[in-house]
Order: structure tokens, then C-alpha cells, then sequence
């Protein structure tokens, strides 16, 4: 006889945890990591959002290389920071997290640093142009403590003898269960 009264409810049925939508430490991206992913975020947008802002230029190729890589850093590595801190990554149909993020870091610190270059280089001197470098550069240093952080912390994901976890294909077991859990002795 089974009843639904709240008296045996706690007893008789598992309570499902709450699931974590918000997994900050996780395998992809610890808490040091998370933050700095913050604030290539930020600065990248004060970078875009600055470059934005210029009103007239006399070259106007390095402001818009330098505008594409901004705003593509933005873009990209909020997308990144929301898969990789939430539950998201795991409906994504990506096994490789810490390649992708690592392809991803190492490209976005040398687009940054190219574009900033360039964009320093061939400006048209006013304070917006200058402060968009600035940030520019600093999103650059950013990228490049993430791209170091990882490299300590989880090696290069390429190399397979660095790293086992580098093919992402799951291994099977290498020692079988017998059927009904006891060893054999036969």
C-alpha cells in the first residue's frame, strides 16, 4: 500500500539534488582562470566600445582589423566563459573542451597583439585611438596569462604524450566485471 502522504515521502523516495547551472570550479575552467576569462571579456569590450567611438580616421584598415579582432574576442570568449561555466558544455557536441580552449586562447593573444600593433602603429593620434590601443594591449597581456595559466596547469592538449586525455576518445575498461560481481577461480 503505498501513499503519498508527506510523512513517508522523505523516507520512501529519493529527493533529486538540485542541479548546479553555475559549475565554477569544474574540469574546464577553474576559479583563477574564470576570472581572468572575465576580464579578457571586459577589456576587449572597453577595447571595441573605444574604437567604436572614432570618428574619422585617414587609414582606416588597422581600425577595422582592430575592430574585427575586438569584437570577435568579445563575442567569442563570452561564449566561451557561459559554455564552459555553466552546464552548457555538456549539450554542445564538443568532447574537447581544454583543445578548443586552448586553439582559441593562443589564436585570440596573437590576432589581439597583431591588431594592436598595427592599429598603434598607423593611428590618427586622438585619445580614443590611444585609449583603444591600450586596452587593446592590456586584452593581449590577458590572453596570454590565460594562455600560460593553462599551459601550468594542464600542459599543451595537442601533444599526447603531455597530456593522455589529448585523443578525447573514451577508453574502454581494461579489466571486465564478471556477470555476477565475484571473481572466478576456475
Amino acid at each position: 500500500m503505498a501513499t503519498t502522504d508527506t510523512v513517508y515521502n522523505t523516507t520512501t523516495t529519493v529527493q533529486e539534488p538540485k542541479p548546479r547551472r553555475f559549475i565554477v570550479p569544474s574540469e574546464n575552467l577553474d576559479k583563477v582562470r574564470f576570472g581572468i576569462k572575465l576580464i579578457e571579456v571586459l577589456l576587449s569590450f572597453v577595447a571595441f566600445v573605444m574604437e567604436e567611438s572614432v570618428s574619422s580616421c585617414s587609414q582606416c584598415g588597422p581600425l577595422y582589423f582592430f575592430e574585427f579582432v575586438s569584437c570577435t574576442a568579445f563575442l567569442f570568449t563570452l561564449l566561451l566563459l557561459i559554455l564552459l561555466a555553466t552546464v552548457l558544455h555538456q549539450r554542445v557536441g564538443i568532447n574537447c573542451w581544454p583543445t578548443l580552449d586552448f586553439g582559441y586562447t593562443i589564436a585570440m593573444a596573437i590576432l589581439f597583439s597583431l591588431a594592436s600593433i598595427v592599429f598603434a602603429a598607423d593611428n590618427g593620434q586622438t585619445d580614443l585611438e590611444r585609449g583603444a590601443v591600450a586596452f587593446g594591449f592590456l586584452a593581449t597581456v590577458a590572453f596570454f596569462v590565460d594562455f600560460v595559466l593553462f599551459v601550468k596547469k594542464q600542459g599543451i592538449p595537442c601533444r599526447k604524450e603531455n597530456n593522455q586525455q589529448a585523443d578525447c576518445t573514451p577508453r574502454p575498461e581494461s579489466e571486465k566485471l564478471n556477470s555476477n560481481g565475484t571473481d572466478s577461480l576456475n
